[in-house]
C-alpha cells in the first residue's frame, strides 16, 4: 500500500510526515524555514520528502505529496498568491516541487487543511457542514459544506480571522481594523494581558509571577503561555482574561451561525490544548447569541482531537484525493 506525505510550512518550521489511509502519521520530521529564500524552502521540502520516503520503504511507496501553506492559495491548488510570512507572492509551489520530487504535489491554505483532517479523522468526522477554527498566534478557518472544502471563486474562502466584529476596533495585520483575530487568538490574548499589567497592577501579579525569566520591569515578558499558566493556577486576572476570549470566540460563532448553520466547529491550533479553560465560556457566549436560538439545536463546539498534526494529516488526505 502506498503512503502519501504530508508537508506543513510555517514561518518558522517545515514538519513532514508520511501519512496512511486512516490518517495516522508513521513517522515525522521537520526543519527550520528558511522564510526569505522560496528556492530554500522548496529544496528543504524535497529533502524533506526524500528522507522520509527511504523511511518507509523508498519513493514506489509514496503516492503523492500535500502542502498545507501559510498564505493565500490559488484554486489550481498550486500557486500560493501571498503568504505574509514567507517571500511567497504568485508563486508556483506545487509545480517546482512536482518537478524536484517526482511526485504529484497538492497546495492547500494550512487552516483548509486542517480542516480537511478534522472532517476525515476527526472526533467530529463526516459531519457534512463543519467550520474548523485554528486558534494559534492568529485565526484561522476552515469550511466544510456538503462535504466539500468552500473554497472560493479565487480559492481564498474562510478567511474568518478577518471578519470584523468590532467597528473601528484593535488594528489587525491585515490593514483592517476589529477582526475577529484580534480578539480570539494567542496574539489577542498576549496583547490583552499586557495591557493589564499596565492599566491594572494591583492585579497583575499572578500574570507577572508566570512571565518569562529576564528584566521583571519588561511587560514584554507577558505572553498568552502566561495567561494560560496563571489561569491553571486559579489567578483571578488570567480567568478573566482567558473567559473573555471564550466569550468573543462564542458570539463569532453565533454570527457564523447566521450565514453558514454548521452542524458543528472544531477548535484547533495551539490553543487547542487549552480549551478547557474557554469552551464553556465560549458554549454559553453561543447560546446567548445564537439567532433564533429556540427555535434551532446549537452546533456543536468542540476541541480538536488530531490539533498537533492536522495541517499534515490534512494535507496527506488531499494529495491522497487527488491522486
Amino acid at each position: 500500500m502506498t503512503h502519501t506525505i504530508g508537508v506543513d510550512v510555517g514561518g518558522t518550521k517545515i514538519s513532514a510526515g508520511v501519512v496512511d489511509a486512516t490518517g495516522v502519521v508513521l513517522v515525522h520530521d521537520r526543519v527550520d524555514t528558511p522564510a526569505a529564500d522560496p528556492g530554500g524552502i522548496e529544496a528543504s521540502i524535497a529533502d524533506l520528502v526524500a528522507r522520509l520516503g527511504r523511511r518507509v520503504g523508498g519513493s514506489e511507496a509514496v503516492s503523492a505529496v500535500g502542502v498545507a501553506a501559510a498564505g493565500f492559495v490559488a484554486g489550481d491548488a498550486a500557486t500560493v498568491r501571498f503568504a505574509p510570512n514567507i517571500a511567497w507572492r504568485d508563486h508556483d509551489l506545487g509545480g517546482r516541487l512536482a518537478a524536484l520530487t517526482g511526485l504529484p504535489v497538492v497546495v492547500e491554505n494550512d487552516a483548509n487543511a486542517a480542516g480537511w483532517a478534522e472532517f476525515c479523522f476527526g472526533e467530529v468526522s463526516g459531519v457534512r457542514e463543519l467550520v474548523c477554527l485554528t486558534l494559534g498566534t492568529g485565526l484561522g478557518g476552515a469550511i466544510v459544506s456538503q462535504g466539500r472544502l468552500l473554497r472560493g471563486s479565487q480559492g481564498m474562502a474562510a478567511e474568518l480571522g478577518h471578519l470584523r466584529v468590532v467597528p473601528d476596533g484593535e488594528p489587525c495585520g491585515c490593514g483592517q481594523r476589529g477582526c475577529w483575530e484580534q480578539y480570539v487568538s494567542g496574539g489577542a490574548l498576549t496583547r490583552r494581558a499586557r495591557r493589564a499589567v499596565v492599566e491594572r497592577p494591583d492585579e497583575a501579579a499572578g500574570l507577572l509571577a508566570h512571565r518569562a525569566q529576564g528584566d521583571p520591569a519588561s511587560v514584554e515578558l507577558v505572553s498568552g503561555r502566561c495567561v494560560i499558566a496563571a489561569a491553571r493556577a486559579g489567578d483571578p486576572l488570567a480567568c478573566e482574561l482567558v473567559t473573555d476570549l471564550g466569550r468573543w470566540l462564542g458570539e463569532g460563532v453565533a454570527t457564523l451561525c447566521a450565514v453558514i448553520d454548521p452542524a458543528a466547529v472544531v477548535v484547533g491550533g495551539g490553543l487547542a490544548a487549552e480549551a478547557d479553560l474557554y469552551l464553556p465560556a465560549a458554549r454559553a457566549a453561543l447560546e446567548r447569541a445564537l439567532p433564533g436560538r429556540s427555535h434551532r439545536d446549537l452546533p456543536r463546539l468542540v476541541a480538536s482531537t488530531v490539533h498537533a498534526e492536522a495541517g499534515i494529516v490534512g494535507a496527506a488526505a488531499l494529495a491522497r484525493a487527488a491522486s
